[in-house]
């Protein structure tokens, strides 16, 4: 590897390295620890993580307020489906384009931009006054959040050397993991206190704190290689495919599986995809240089992340309907319970982490996903009486097996990937995340409803409960998909209404313990997939520092 640092600068020759730049002699991949402020590889950690504290508060934080948004605003149910999918849709679509813009003009200020951007949309929905201007600005969120995000990565795989760099991703996973912990509890507080303007103005000092931060620490490090042009069909192409895709996870629920809507928009993902993969094999300076994933770890890595999500994401989304329909508990009270998930991912990161730089990232990934199967098969096991010892000791588990795949997988892909893609390593990281997390919740949302649809009559007939009047079976078998059960009819005896309650119940149960059933075998493929990840070399070639 070359030791000079070299590119045009307006014609400015660059100075010499110093001794702890990279490109120094006998230094390799990003630089070590600075005297001065800006670049400190610990003060940029500090710095991105306040940036990335806001899209991951918002991840959870939302949903506590809905409720009160659909309220206030007099919104349909579909208008506050819109308020998650619009942000989601947004984040999904523009993740890699935004990562790819970092590499482009350098992740400083693709962070500085996402920060302003991201705290500007937030204060705009507490003042929108209208589910349209909440839904407009909740866009600009997911696009201004895609920009955060993979720049977060592109800094610290920038800012520190390899032998620190997963220690580093360990502490911005506590991060992550303190913030979704943080969102039900201080957005029902927010709530119940204050308004639900309150749960988005909350991300504008935060943002602001972030950016004062980013323009004194944030150092903006540029590979020698960086990209200098854009590919644009690369972009529509992915952009498309990644559309299609979400939006028909996002509606099969509704249309249907067979659908020809949803057909028609997986169909039409497919083939995006297949053409996007013949122009980036000819594009000059492709959107995703394919040769990336020659790289098995990286390839590995990816797919980890998604089957990791699929699980994760697919089988927790039960977990609060189980808590707040079956247990009867407040928002804030199921956040708390959810505590010792969140806590473990908190201690857990970056001690995996720190393991993790010891030994690889191959041994402890496998057991991660072990664990996490053996935490999914344990909460396939709850039942309508299970109290606060039994799950929390699943969730805890759930939480140790969690911890080291998002530190080791996030950094298998980043740390594997050239320095001057070090932005799309971020935004594939990421995108993964969402697709897998949106394939968890799409296919174990089917596998719910079906076992939900079967179970409900067998228990209903077997409690030799009176027949439903016609067209009440259908509505009674969508509440017991979310464990809801209805009130019983003015009249009924109170021995009755207590059966048709626990029917439910035990239906819901069935499917949410069949649902994680299914998450825990996909954690133990998982585990095969990570027997092939293995630790990046974080050696690119120099960077220039601007």
């Amino acid at each position: 590897m070359s030791s000079q640092t070299s590119t045009a600068t307006g014609g400015r020759t660059p100075e010499p390295p110093g001794p702890s730049e990279p490109g120094a002699p006998g230094i390799s991949g990003a630089p070590g620890p600075r005297a001065g402020v800006r670049g400190h590889p610990w003060l940029t950690l500090v710095t991105v993580a306040i940036g990335i504290t806001m899209v991951a508060l918002d991840g959870t934080i939302v949903a506590i307020a809905n409720p009160a948004i659909q309220k206030d605003l007099g919104a349909s149910l579909a208008d506050v489906q819109w308020i998650t999918n619009g942000y989601l849709l947004a984040l999904a679509v523009a993740l890699i384009t935004a990562g790819k813009l970092g590499d482009r003009f350098g992740h400083r200020q693709t962070f500085l931009v996402g920060v302003v951007g991201f705290a500007a949309a937030s204060g705009a929905i507490g003042l929108g006054g209208s589910v349209s201007l909440v839904v407009a600005f909740r866009v600009l969120q997911g696009l201004f959040g895609a920009l955060l995000m993979p720049a977060a990565l592109g800094l610290l795989r920038a800012s520190f050397p390899a032998q620190k760099l997963n220690a580093a991703i360990g502490v911005w996973g506590a991060v992550i993991g303190a913030s979704t912990a943080a969102g039900p509890i201080v957005g029902g507080l927010l709530v119940e206190k204050v308004n639900w303007e309150s749960v988005f103005f909350i991300n504008v000092p935060v943002g602001l704190l972030a950016l004062l931060l980013g323009l004194v620490i944030l150092r903006d490090h540029r590979a020698e290689k960086a990209p200098r042009s854009f590919d644009i069909p690369g972009i529509v192409l992915l952009s498309g495919a990644m559309f299609c895709l979400i939006w028909a996870l996002i509606k099969a629920p509704t249309w249907g599986w067979s659908d020809p809507s949803t057909l028609g928009f997986l169909g039409g993902s497919l083939v995006a995809f297949l053409v996007f993969g013949f122009w980036e094999s000819k594009a000059k300076e492709p959107l995703v240089p394919l040769s990336m994933f020659r790289s098995i770890p990286l390839t590995a890595g990816t797919v980890l992340m998604v089957l990791m999500a699929f699980g994760f994401m697919g089988g927790i989304f039960f977990v609060t309907f189980y808590l707040q329909n079956v247990h009867g508990m407040t928002p804030v009270e199921s956040g708390i319970r959810l505590l010792p998930l969140t806590a473990m991912m908190i201690v857990a990161s970056p001690v995996a982490g720190g393991l993790i730089s010891k030994v690889g990232p191959r041994i402890p990934l496998v057991v991660a996903m072990l664990i996490a199967g053996v935490a999914m098969f344990g909460l396939s096991t709850l039942d309508a009486d299970a109290g606060a010892a039994v799950t929390s000791l699943w969730f805890a588990l759930l939480g140790l097996g969690l911890a080291p795949v998002m530190v080791g997988a996030t950094d298998v892909i980043v740390g594997n990937a050239p320095l001057e893609h070090s932005g799309v390593a971020g935004g594939l990281q990421q995108a993964a995340m969402q697709v897998g997390g949106s394939l968890g919740t799409a296919v174990l949302g089917v596998v719910m409803a079906t076992r939900v649809d079967s179970a409900l009559p067998e228990k209903w007939a077997d409690a030799k409960l009176p027949p439903l009047p016609p067209g009440q079976e259908d509505k009674l078998k969508s509440a017991a998909e979310v464990g809801v059960a209805p009130p019983a009819p003015a009249g009924t005896p109170a021995q009755i209404a207590e059966a048709m309650r626990h029917v439910v119940h035990e239906s819901f149960i069935s499917g949410m313990g069949l649902a994680f059933t299914c998450a825990g075998v996909v954690a133990v493929f998982a585990a095969g997939v990570a027997f092939f990840t293995k630790r990046g070399k974080n050696d690119a070639g120099p960077a220039v520092h601007v």
